[in-house]
């Protein structure tokens, strides 16, 4: 891929931090980005918690945390291992799964494919496409972090939920800022979501 990812995938998975889902798809919708969208049982679950969504059905589920997220995607379904962004032929410019599970990023370091969001993340890997994690979950044990590092090695970039505070952050806003502007910058694109260091003189 050369230049700037027009087709991205992202997966939400079952770690808390909906609230990074939910900023990432604004800013990647705002920059005119075509989104595809799946999020797994247990993120689906977490993202309802966690941003009061009350709908029963999935679909509708979906659709609200959508409409907060000021975001349009194509959706699919996680059992859907078929789907066309699951192909080589067709995968997305760039992958990124926020909040990414432990569970889910041992699945595709060691390439194993049971949902379509680990089908993706694995795919994106042999095809040298972009593939951004972002765990939350913590403390890591040594299994977690040998498993981070071996998607590290496969050409994953791991992004961990680890918001700075250099810049002051006064709203819960500004930490949210801090952890997706870096997963913007991986990408590529630019933003002014948190400031850029200048030194002790700042």
């Amino acid at each position: 891929m050369t230049g700037l990812p027009s087709t991205i995938f992202v997966g939400v998975s079952g770690a808390s931090g909906a609230v990074y889902a939910q900023r990432l798809l604004q800013q990647l919708s705002f920059r005119g980005c075509r989104l595809a969208l799946c999020l797994s049982d247990p993120g689906l679950q977490v993202v309802c918690h966690e941003l009061g969504i009350t709908a029963s059905e999935r679909d509708e589920a979906t659709r609200v945390f959508l409409k907060t997220s000021h975001a349009n995607a194509t959706v699919y379904h996680p059992d859907d291992l078929g789907a066309a962004v699951s192909s080589g032929t067709a995968a997305p410019d760039a992958v990124v799964v926020c909040p990414c599970s432990l569970s889910s990023a041992a699945a595709i370091a060691l390439g194993t494919t049971s949902t379509l969001i680990h089908r993706v993340g694995m795919v994106a890997l042999k095809e040298r496409r972009p593939l951004v994690l972002v765990p939350r979950e913590m403390p890591l044990s040594s299994i977690h972090l040998r498993r981070l590092l071996e998607a590290s090695e496969a050409g994953a970039c791991v992004v961990p939920a680890m918001p700075g505070f250099y810049g002051r952050p006064q709203t819960l806003q500004d930490v949210v800022d801090s952890v997706v502007g870096k997963v913007l910058t991986v990408l590529g694109f630019e933003h002014t979501l948190y400031p850029a260091w200048g030194g002790e003189d700042a």
